[in-house]
């Protein structure tokens, strides 16, 4: 069982345990120890969002870092999937992002990648975690020319939005299109812009003024409203919206309808699989991804294999498989010709590519999916009991699922970091799914519900 990570690194109230900068001290040097494996010069990068306490923890993961004689390369603001890129093109043995994601501005989070660009597996965040609390490495204290040394690397948005450009095909560009871009006030304030602009489109911006406390407030992915009104006031052809450390993305259509990650999906796997470029014909979704989406992507013909919530299931079931494309509802999406890592601005790209492609409007593309119904509600509980053990709701469960048939699913399951149960129903009828997941929610309130 982790004590510290969760299903996307280490995260909380910045300042307080375990988010502070004791904990990310020890988890510098933890992280330093384990990636060490020989006598030669070791590199770790470290990057992070537009958070005021990514300062604090900046400097106290490069002292924890440097204190196990590791150097360390400090990259300032930059894209989580920046992060991943730079770490694998610099050969450096790890990299580091110091973000919440969309999270507010008092949170903040502490995660990894491998130094081949990866999100590192449970086993090695539970090895730092049993290094941390066992004390193994307390006494470990290079000195003199083995302490660690840290270097800025000042061109780290440049190579980025280099690398970022390289994945749009070359015989193509973005004259003529106009698009608002939201980048959340956060991470991508400067490499998105920058990409779009140099690639030909009129790019009308928000949520790039970051003052280290506005990051994902009232703008961004969470609040497509924001790029809705602003694409009609604008008559803009689209709208593309970041969350803080741009891991993820929503679309809005040139009518300002929202356009989220299964659309995207079905989009870019259908075009893939006309293009023979879809690995084994297969899409990777999670669980949470609306029933339209395994319909679309089948009447295509290819199918969906689903995970469980988390793009970093997603990647470890594309590495599995040997498939290419995979995402979420909320907007991740991972296009593992490209980057190891979902890539709000990378994603943004490829649909662009498309649009250009095809001749198409975003709408228009979007009518590939047809999504069903889907309603989800949430029941605070005061433990995570197994729903199945409780005869009364599984029964009812079962009568639903019967009713609904090959028509529509149910799905429940925990909250990775809240006290919450997740109760979700997909079927033809809104009013009569909405009636159902009620109902269950009103029985699990009654029998392990909590404040």
């Amino acid at each position: 069982m982790k004590k510290l990570f969760g299903t996307d690194g280490v995260r909380g109230v910045a300042n307080v345990y375990p988010m502070t900068t004791e904990m990310a001290m020890q988890i510098g040097r933890a992280a330093a120890y384990l990636f060490k494996d020989g006598n030669r010069r070791h590199r770790i990068v470290i990057g992070k969002d537009t958070r005021l306490s990514g300062y604090m923890l900046e400097n106290a993961l490069v002292a924890g870092i440097c204190s196990m004689g590791v150097d360390v390369l400090v990259v300032g603001p930059l894209p989580t999937p920046g992060i991943a890129n730079i770490t694998s093109s610099m050969r450096a043995d790890a990299g580091v992002v110091i973000s919440a994601s969309h999270n507010p501005f008092q949170d903040n989070g502490i995660k990894f990648f491998s130094r081949d660009g990866f999100k590192l597996p449970d086993e090695m965040e539970l090895k730092i975690e049993d290094l941390i609390f066992s004390g193994k490495i307390d006494s470990l204290r290079p000195v003199a020319t083995e302490v660690g040394k840290a270097y800025r690397i000042d061109d780290a948005v440049g190579r980025y939005v280099v690398f970022l450009k390289n994945s749009f095909p070359k015989d193509l560009d973005l004259a003529g299109m106009k698009i608002v871009l939201d980048c959340a006030n956060g991470a991508a304030y400067k490499v998105a812009p920058a990409v779009l602009e140099e690639l030909g489109a009129e790019v009308i911006p928000y949520g790039v003024k970051p003052n280290g406390t506005n990051i994902n407030a009232g703008c961004g992915s969470l609040y497509p409203q924001v790029i809705s009104e602003a694409v009609k006031e604008h008559r803009a052809d689209l709208g593309i919206a970041l969350d803080g450390d741009a891991d993820r993305v929503i679309f809005v259509d040139e009518f300002g309808n929202e356009v989220d990650g299964d659309h995207i999906m079905a989009i870019c796997a259908t075009q893939m699989l006309k293009q023979k470029k879809l690995r084994k014909n297969t899409l990777v979704a999670t669980v949470m991804s609306n029933m339209g989406l395994d319909i679309a992507v089948k009447r295509a013909g290819g199918k969906v294999v689903k995970t469980a919530v988390g793009d970093r299931y997603v990647v470890e079931e594309m590495i599995k498989g040997g498939y290419n494309l995979g995402g979420e509802q909320s907007g991740h999406m991972i296009f593992l010709d490209h980057n190891t890592t979902g890539d709000g601005v990378l994603s943004a790209l490829q649909v662009l590519a498309t649009m250009r492609r095809a001749d198409k409007s975003l709408s228009e593309l979007a009518e590939v999916m047809i999504p069903l119904p889907q309603v989800l509600v949430n029941v605070r509980v005061k433990e995570k009991k197994d729903i199945t053990t409780i005869p009364e709701v599984a029964l009812l469960i079962g009568d639903i699922e019967k009713k609904l048939g090959d028509e529509g699913r149910i799905l429940i399951r925990y909250s990775g970091t809240e006290p919450l149960l997740r109760i979700m129903l997909e079927g033809q009828d809104k009013y009569q799914i909405t009636g159902w997941a009620k109902e269950i929610a009103d029985l699990v309130e009654k029998k392990i519900g909590g404040k």
